[in-house]
């Protein structure tokens, strides 16, 4: 059959990706998975509905309660981020006045964060944080466990093309 050079074929349908069925083994993660997010969500915006602030900067000022005078390094290893992270999280707690920046005693060149009294009245109004209790629910795993969930969503996060990315806090924007 002749063509004519105006005419051009219709290209073929790409098949539509295939999702997984139900049978196999994906659903035993994509459920888990979902409840965690879901979780995560619902907690974030009761958070910031009862308290108007996100579930990671409520993260941020228990952590403070829990240890008082901690340098943005110290706190970003608390919360288990990045110094840069923790740090934008931190600049926005201080300009809501719940968090003060204060020089070290035995250092004037480090600065030192405390809670403010508003951040102490507000703690206590606070629910527990979700992220507090799954980092608690992750330690009760074993070792192995713990490793072999790290190494599992450690790739997911590189197939996914997310490998790269900053590990921010849940839910909290930084831009």
């Amino acid at each position: 059959m002749h063509i004519p050079p105006t005419t051009t074929m219709p290209r073929p349908r790409s098949a539509p990706a295939k999702v997984p069925s139900r049978d196999n083994d994906v659903s035993a993660v994509f459920d888990p998975l979902r409840r965690l997010v879901h979780a995560l969500h619902v907690a974030s915006r009761e958070t910031e509905r009862r308290l108007g602030i996100t579930g990671a900067q409520l993260f941020v000022l228990t952590q403070l309660r829990a240890s008082p005078s901690l340098s943005i390094n110290a706190l970003a290893e608390r919360t288990m981020t990045h110094q840069s992270t923790v740090s934008v999280v931190v600049q926005r707690l201080v300009r809501r006045k719940l968090v003060q920046k204060v020089r070290a005693v035995d250092d004037a060149r480090r600065v030192e964060l405390t809670l403010t009294a508003s951040g102490v009245t507000l703690l206590r109004r606070a629910p527990e944080v979700l992220q507090v209790r799954l980092a608690k629910a992750i330690g009760t795993l074993g070792t192995r466990e713990r490793r072999a969930l790290a190494r599992g969503l450690s790739h997911l996060v590189s197939e996914l093309g997310a490998g790269d990315a900053p590990p921010a806090m849940f839910f909290e924007t930084l831009g």
